[in-house]
């Protein structure tokens, strides 16, 4: 392949603006490969903590000039020496952060949770998914099954993966009655995923009527429920009086995180999954009486995530049916302008052949 030696790449400088930049295009060195990007999708913590402002700290800090974008998939170009494991040609999927691979949660499989100065995430603090081409630690990598598309792989790389953490955490099967607060596309994954399981009743949640009527629309749901002073009633209502056994937040609303918890009948269990915001609840009535469980639940293990590209074959779900709008980079302005607005599902920067599919939404 004729690799060029310069790419344009969307940077974030804050202010709800996008940048395209002109950037080099790198060439790998030892355990890297050079990946052409397919599909980059937006995450919200993108909006929240680098389009609108630079607020994020730690974890959550970007640097200034790097190409934005946590959710690349794509084909591998070239390979540095030392690679082991995947070759040119391999189609590839990028655990979106790169730890330093010693430390006790990087050799569990969390790099999400390293805390090494050398942790550095794709789209944060080293250059991501929105350009032709990334550079990449071939220990960062999961392949990607011919049975799954590069826009499906692209959410693998953190909504999926997240939600899958989370659903693993608190155990959802064919028993299970399940409640999921907030519909942007993380809530619209655990749907998705809750529903493979088995899940026999499924509700969501949301201030957004729009958002509600898409998940309808996906066929994700049973039945939606307005977020509101009545929610857990109706909640209850549908539950047989009891509530659901296990429910998701993906709002990280305080009125979300309360029905997740309220609305969770005895003995339920409860994940957080949405960042950011606070939650207020009274620990007796709430949890402690009737012997409620709450789980924090942060990205998955890079194991999990290629556990669950497997699972996704076989269930044959396809991530890239929650897109509901695909831009080619010259417009990245305009994809993360609507994905702030949410009025929409998941939004792509697609490159090639990913960016001729149209939604079926």
């Amino acid at each position: 392949m004729n690799i060029p030696k310069k790419m344009i790449g969307a940077t974030l400088p804050g202010n709800s603006y996008v940048e395209l930049r002109e950037f080099e295009v790198p060439s790998p060195g030892h355990g890297e490969v050079l990946i052409r990007t397919k599909a980059s999708t937006i995450c919200g913590s993108d909006i929240r903590c680098i389009y609108r402002e630079h607020t994020g700290k730690g974890p959550e800090g970007y640097q200034d000039g790097m190409i934005a974008g946590h959710e690349p998939c794509g084909q591998i170009v070239a390979t540095g020496p030392g690679c082991r494991r995947f070759s040119e040609g391999d189609r590839v999927i990028v655990y979106h952060i790169s730890g330093c691979g010693v430390c006790p949660d990087c050799r569990r499989g969390y790099m999400i949770s390293c805390t090494s100065p050398w942790r550095r995430a794709y789209g944060w603090q080293r250059h991501g998914g929105m350009a032709s081409y990334i550079l990449a630690e071939e220990k960062d990598l999961v392949p990607l099954p011919d049975e799954l598309s590069y826009a499906d792989g692209a959410q693998v790389a953190c909504g999926f993966g997240t939600v899958y953490e989370a659903i693993e955490k608190v155990g959802v099967s064919g028993n299970d009655a399940v409640l999921v607060t907030g519909l942007g596309p993380v809530g619209l994954a655990c749907l998705m995923l809750c529903k493979a399981l088995g899940a026999q009743k499924l509700i969501g949640s949301d201030v957004s009527a729009e958002r509600m009527q898409l998940a309808v629309k996906l066929g994700l749901v049973d039945a939606v429920v307005p977020s509101g002073a009545d929610a857990e009633t109706q909640i209850r209502q549908l539950t047989g009086g009891q509530g659901v056994e296990r429910a998701f937040d993906c709002s990280a609303a305080d009125a979300g995180r309360q029905l997740a918890i309220r609305a969770t009948r005895k003995w339920g269990r409860i994940a957080f999954v949405g960042e950011g915001g606070t939650c207020s609840f009274n620990p007796s009535p709430d949890i402690i009486h009737d012997q409620k469980s709450i789980f924090g639940s942060w990205v998955t293990s890079i194991w999990k995530m290629e556990e669950l590209v497997e699972r996704l074959v076989r269930w044959n779900i396809h991530p890239a049916d929650l897109i509901t709008h695909r831009f080619p980079l010259e417009q990245a302005g305009e994809a993360y302008a609507l994905m702030a607005s949410g009025h929409c599902g998941k939004v792509a920067v697609c490159f090639d052949e990913e960016l001729d599919v149209q939604s079926h939404l």
